[in-house]
């Protein structure tokens, strides 16, 4: 291994067969066909990056690139198709829920489990135990069957034993989107230990706030595919572009993939022109909507503070909003409206044309508006849902003509959360006293 490298992973590809039907896999285990009866599916295609000691690295990308995957080849918890990994040090890994536990097993004799395999003596245990139930902090529960205990108990036990038995190098792939909050902050406290300590740390996660704020460096991927390694925000960027299906299609050339976003931001008006309407069931199939469609919204748009198409956005930037709508019938005084819902349906914030005072004159046949709404994002990082209206008065009665509901997520990217729905944006100063004479800082 070259000197001060960790991990190193070098054109590492997983390839998985697919079968349509079981009896398939039985006939090719058995030798009774010579035809191909599988699918193949590449999880991973020639994937190269290195992980210096010392270093914390995030590994970001959606859903089905490969990160999970990834992340079981280093532990070696599944065997690569082709490519190599190498490793330098002690791994402590959380993957899943629970991996490595045995159900039946009281949480004490898990953790002596989870100690041995990873090749610690029992006096090393013994030795370590007390940090353990410190860190996991469950009780008596620790002497039940972990069967019996609640998702948050769980992964607490199982934080606690893969951070308190002294890695070299810690993996954690999304383990603490389970605890609460004041649990997550603790294991983030530790994180910030590790990094003092020089230890080396892989944490794969959707939380980009968590991302950008812990991590050295990120990789990212897409498909199987590395697009691309760098600083947290220029992959980040690269990730938001990649989420609305504007990202490079560029496989294996992130660098040169990042010099094309980035000579894209150099000229607004071409920004914005590129920007691509999304139709209204594109982001979400099962988007609700409702009215009578004499005006209909068609498309709409996400962008940063950039003129980027995005539904990611970084806390305490501007945003804006873009519906399209098109008119089918005379409409007199359209009002136009967005909704901002956290996931349990909440409304969190919105307005409208009407609240906002903005006279809109009547609608025709055939005529076509672009609403823009604009806006500073001070919501707490977190996920939410937006939904668009076009209501009115028609006769003296509210009229609804199109609404779309939950038509898209907006991911808004935190390093700093408050307490509630929103920042408030506060100022703190702290004055010393002496010899009973106050301090006064302006």
């Amino acid at each position: 291994m070259k000197e001060n490298a960790a991990i190193r992973v070098e054109h590492l590809t997983k390839r998985y067969k697919l079968y349509d039907r079981p009896s398939d896999r039985l006939k090719e285990s058995l030798g009774l066909t010579r035809k191909k009866c599988y699918r193949g599916h590449y999880a991973l295609r020639g994937v190269n990056f290195t992980v210096r000691k010392g270093e914390a690295i995030g590994i970001i990308g959606t859903n089905g690139a490969g990160k999970s995957t990834i992340l079981k080849v280093i532990t070696g918890v599944l065997t690569p198709t082709e490519g190599t990994v190498t490793v330098d040090g002690r791994i402590s890994a959380l993957l899943e829920l629970g991996a490595g536990f045995n159900m039946e097993y009281t949480g004490i004799e898990n953790i002596y489990l989870n100690g041995t395999m990873i090749g610690f003596s029992e006096e090393e245990i013994d030795a370590k135990l007390q940090d353990i139930l410190d860190f996991a902090d469950i009780g008596d529960f620790v002497y039940q069957p972990v069967k019996m205990y609640s998702s948050g108990m769980f992964v607490r036990l199982a934080f606690a034993v893969a951070i308190n038995i002294d890695p070299e190098i810690l993996i954690v792939d999304e383990a603490l989107s389970v605890g609460d909050v004041f649990f997550q902050a603790k294991c983030y406290r530790k994180f910030e230990e590790f990094k003092k300590e020089g230890k080396t740390i892989l944490f794969v996660s959707h939380d980009l706030g968590s991302i950008s704020k812990y991590c050295d460096r990120v990789v990212l991927l897409d498909h199987g595919r590395k697009l691309d390694e760098g600083s947290p925000k220029a992959m980040v960027d690269l990730y938001k572009r990649v989420l609305v299906h504007q990202g490079p299609d560029a496989e294996g050339e992130g660098k040169e993939a990042e010099a094309n976003i980035r000579a894209a931001e150099l000229s607004a008006p071409e920004k914005e022109g590129k920007a691509r309407w999304l139709s209204p069931h594109e982001m979400n199939p099962g988007v609700l909507e409702y009215g009578d469609k004499r005006g209909e919204m068609v498309g709409f748009q996400v962008l940063d503070d950039q003129g980027l198409p995005t539904t990611t956005i970084e806390k305490g930037t501007e945003f804006t909003m873009k519906v399209r709508v098109q008119f089918h019938q005379e409409i007199s005084d359209p009002i136009f409206a967005f909704t901002i819902k956290d996931m349990r349906g909440t409304e969190i914030t919105g307005t409208n044309t009407m609240f906002e005072r903005i006279a809109v004159p009547p609608r025709k046949p055939g005529e076509t508006d672009v609403v823009t709404f604009t806006q500073r994002a001070d919501l707490q990082g977190g996920e939410y849902l937006i939904s668009f209206g076009l209501t009115g008065y028609r006769d003296g009665e509210f009229t609804v003509y199109h609404r779309l509901y939950d038509v898209c997520s907006l991911n808004i990217l935190s390093t700093k959360n408050t307490v509630g729905f929103y920042d408030m944006n506060s100022r703190i100063a702290i004055e010393a006293e002496t010899g009973g004479s106050e301090s006064h800082e302006q």
